[in-house]
């Protein structure tokens, strides 16, 4: 069994893109605080690369920010590559099958009004579900 679940805050925001074949891809990294302290008392914290699919790419790309909080369910798949230098690395992303937006609209609508901007107000997407078909791999 393979499957995976974190509750974090976006530490940038998310970048949508589409294949060659245009199904839509959305990458965004998580923070997740441990749920213990260290030794001086601090909460360490570990960050992990989530790759979203299709519609729900979609609406990652449309509604999602920086410091949003999300709970991302999913599995997780190792990659390697080269990097320009010519060495092997290895890469392990977390593929989400559902994202939450745990973050309120009220909170989402106040940071902008303090950061000096006015946008549109912003409304939480449907949370369709993707039958196994639709999945890429």
């Amino acid at each position: 069994m393979n499957k995976v679940i974190l509750v974090g805050n976006l530490t940038r925001d998310p970048e949508l893109s589409e294949t060659p074949s245009g199904i839509a891809v959305c990458r965004f990294s998580i923070a997740v605080s441990r749920d213990y302290a260290n030794s001086d008392g601090s909460r360490d914290t570990d960050f992990f690369n989530v790759t979203v699919w299709r519609g729900r790419a979609e609406n990652c790309g449309k509604y999602l920010k920086k410091g949003n909080k999300v709970a991302v369910v999913g599995s997780l798949q190792n990659r390697s590559y080269e990097d320009k230098d010519g060495i092997k690395r290895n890469v392990t992303d977390v593929v989400a099958n559902e994202v939450e937006f745990l973050t309120p609209r009220s909170a989402q609508n106040s940071d902008d009004t303090e950061s000096g901007t006015v946008s549109a107000k912003r409304e939480r997407p449907p949370l369709e579900a993707i039958d196994d078909n639709q999945l890429p791999f």
